[in-house]
């Protein structure tokens, strides 16, 4: 899928870069205290450090922020995963050490994830398109550390939702924070999904006392 452009009347791509970052960090700042639809554009662009008529040189509607939010997220963790995970490694260790960086980028960027979850449906449906793509994106990898890692018994069924299982637990960290972040702490929160998940598989117990 082409990557969704947003309009803007400035032609200074360095400087339309800035801005916008500005008015990301801004506005996800806003989105976490007040949501998306109380938001107000003239807030974003307070809290982006320039005017309603500055705002307006570099988007044309609230959903482009919004939008411009959304996608920098996922590009964000996009690149974090593909700078912790090698899904050409080809032992349970390596599996190990994908579930840990992934449920540690989780809890690093908790309140973006939050906020993109819960205002993505506000987007027009292309641009959820958009959106969601790089999602599948990133389940194709932990998939593939999955099929290289662990044994030719799984179906490709199989592989696909225990990709999904890891990836929704990761987020759950930041979804259930207000409960789980009184039981476990994020270290504590890994070793035990990883336990249980391993386990399952029936390849937990090289890992005791060390998974």
């Amino acid at each position: 899928m082409a990557k969704k452009e947003v309009p803007s009347s400035i032609k200074d791509e360095a400087l339309v870069t800035k801005r916008r970052n500005q008015m990301i960090k801004g506005a996800v700042t806003l989105f976490i205290e007040k949501g998306f639809h109380k938001t107000t554009t003239r807030e974003i662009a307070k809290a982006s450090g320039f005017s309603i008529g500055t705002l307006y040189e570099y988007i044309r509607t609230k959903e482009d922020v919004l939008f411009l939010v959304c996608d920098s997220i996922y590009q964000r963790v996009k690149e974090r995963m593909e700078a912790s995970i090698d899904p050409r490694e080809t032992t349970i260790q390596s599996l190990v050490h994908a579930i840990r960086s992934y449920y540690q980028l989780m809890d690093d960027m908790q309140d973006e994830v939050l906020v993109m979850y819960q205002e993505v449906k506000s987007l027009p449906r292309d641009a959820q398109d958009y959106v969601l793509q790089k999602e599948r994106e990133m389940v194709a990898m932990l998939e593939e550390v999955i099929r290289n890692s662990l044994s030719n018994s799984q179906s490709e069924q199989q592989v696909q939702l225990l990709a999904n299982n890891i990836f929704v637990q990761g987020q759950m960290w930041g979804f259930r924070r207000w409960i789980l972040q009184r039981q476990f702490t994020i270290q504590s929160y890994t070793d035990l999904q990883i336990q249980l998940l391993l386990e399952g598989l029936g390849e937990y117990e090289p890992f005791k006392g060390g998974a």
